[in-house]
């Protein structure tokens, strides 16, 4: 769904950067290090749309959720930021380790938002792999057969 989000944003003139949210987390943490976090942060507010895949999968430690939250804050409302996650909000502490930062995140992801829940969606994967399934009893069943 977010890719083909992101993908009309690129047609319709907006630039947009898919990334893992571990890679992205990543990419700061290096930069934050190197005391040049306020120039990647400036580099990243180039992209109009920002979509963090799967934000929930990995598990990050402090320093990676702050700077995590550091990016999620200074894109609140000026920049689009599209999340991907597994986790329902009252799981996100054990992204954001802290009550406080962890409500704080959610404060700035819900606020001027749109959520869809896919979890009532059947999966594609799981599907695709269904139909897989039943494609290769056919042929073991007409390979039998002959």
């Amino acid at each position: 769904m977010l890719a083909a989000l992101g993908y009309e944003l690129i047609l319709s003139g907006y630039s947009v950067l898919w990334t893992p949210t571990s890679t992205l987390v990543q990419r700061l943490l290096a930069a934050k290090r190197d005391l040049r976090l306020p120039q990647e942060l400036a580099k990243l507010d180039k992209y109009a749309c920002v979509i963090l895949d799967d934000i929930g999968y990995v598990q990050h430690d402090r320093d990676e959720m702050e700077v995590l939250f550091t990016f999620l804050s200074e894109r609140y409302e000026r920049k689009s930021v599209l999340i991907t996650t597994n986790l329902v909000f009252s799981e996100w502490e054990r992204i954001f380790k802290n009550p406080m930062t962890t409500m704080a995140a959610i404060d700035r992801v819900i606020h001027h938002c749109v959520i869809l829940d896919m979890m009532a969606v059947d999966s594609y994967r799981a599907h695709q792999a269904h139909h897989q399934h039943l494609t290769q009893l056919e042929e073991v069943q007409i390979g039998t057969n002959k």
